[in-house]
């Protein structure tokens, strides 16, 4: 094992070394001679070190719990989102996630709705549009034929049109007359019947435009018409406005509530399932479980240290005790020479990839280092002890 009193053993012997080089010599000359081992000196600085993953971490859940499933054992090798543990009480947060995505499809079938109801308003308000225009034609019609006379033409046309009615209106009562006492169910009597109607409607329509084309309106019926054409435009009027409106889509303050509601269902979905989440503890990387904190059925809290995992695929060296003022003689890339208190034959390379820029807390003032190893055998683990000598700058 290589040890501090070894380390000062060789110290001294390299001392005893310079001073017989210094004393000894040959020639009358009394010059120096150079001594190799000199030229070749390289200054280090040597601390102590340990050996740790290039990533590790320490694994706490956010809830509170009983450990109902604990997934994994020391010494398990376990990839990124690897269930490592479960804590009790998911059912109820199961059912608030279902609950939350229940809402969360209502809202968006409101939201749909609104849309698509959107354009069939806007069909049927462009429909009424039309029916209005439709009726202010008629009611315009209506008021000037009340305030013109109307022509002698038109009153023998419509004088000649309730003679032909008459006449079709009494074939259809001699036609029926056989057949009034037949039973109602009598086919021959019902189709008799029928023509008898509408022979009888249009016969009264006959006289009523004859009466209408003949007669001289009295004022009740220029007001009537009159105020007839008012109500039909008024309702044109906002038969269009409707029209306008729904052709702009929705309504804008349906819109704005349907599609919050759709946001806060989002809201509740993605709270609930986060709530949910944090029942379960996953791996956060590719590694090992180097150490287990908790049991199966033990209650957990909020921060409580669970699981100790670290990537052991890729070690390093990090220093424990550089002081300050070899810190100083060193930078980033500088090589180093390693051993480990454990494998006293092996000696390892690396390059200086980190120095901490703040002290680390703890006696003393001394900065943390990380040294990248050039190769790292299967026998080095986590937490072995290590010698490190850095090259120092002159």
């Amino acid at each position: 094992m290589k040890t501090m009193a070894t380390r000062i053993t060789t110290i001294a012997l390299l001392l005893t070394m310079l001073l017989l080089s210094a004393c000894g010599g040959s020639g009358s000359s009394g010059e120096p001679t150079e001594t190799p081992f000199l030229q070749d000196f390289t200054p280090i600085v040597s601390a102590t070190g340990k050996v740790v993953p290039t990533q590790y971490a320490t694994l706490s859940t956010e809830a509170a719990g009983v450990v109902v499933e604990l997934a994994v054992a020391e010494g398990d090798a376990v990839t990124a989102g690897q269930t490592l543990l479960v804590l009790g009480g998911g059912e109820g947060l199961e059912a608030a996630v279902s609950a939350a995505q229940l809402e969360l499809l209502a809202a968006q079938q409101a939201l749909d709705s609104l849309h698509q109801n959107a354009g069939l308003a806007a069909a049927q308000a462009q429909a009424d549009v039309a029916n209005a225009r439709r009726a202010v034609e008629d009611a315009q019609r209506a008021l000037t034929n009340v305030e013109l006379p109307s022509k002698q033409t038109d009153i023998d046309q419509a004088y000649a049109a309730v003679v032909l009615a008459r006449d079709r209106l009494e074939k259809a009562q001699d036609d029926f007359e056989p057949y009034a006492a037949k039973p109602e169910d009598n086919v021959i009597r019902a189709s008799l019947l029928a023509a008898l109607a509408q022979a009888q409607d249009a016969y009264d329509a006959a006289v009523r435009r004859w009466n209408n084309l003949k007669g001289t309106g009295t004022e009740l019926d220029l007001a009537q018409a009159q105020a007839n054409l008012a109500i039909a435009q008024a309702t044109l009027e906002r038969a269009e406005q409707e029209f306008t409106e729904r052709s702009a889509g929705p309504d804008p303050d349906d819109l704005a509530f349907a599609q919050a509601r759709v946001e806060n269902a989002h809201s509740q979905v993605a709270a609930a399932q986060t709530a949910l989440d944090r029942l379960s503890l996953e791996a956060p990387f590719d590694g090992t479980v180097s150490q287990l904190f908790v049991r199966a059925n033990e209650w957990v809290s909020p921060g409580q240290p669970i699981a100790l995992i670290g990537d052991l695929s890729a070690l390093q060296i990090q220093t424990t005790d550089l002081n300050e003022i070899d810190v100083a003689r060193i930078h980033i890339g500088s090589r180093a020479t390693i051993t480990i208190d454990a494998l006293p034959d092996l000696v390892l390379e690396g390059t200086v990839i980190r120095i901490a820029t703040k002290a680390s807390q703890g006696a003393g003032v001394n900065y943390t280092v990380i040294i990248a190893l050039d190769s790292a055998p299967d026998q080095l683990l986590w937490d072995m002890t290590a010698f490190v000598d850095i090259e120092a700058d002159e």
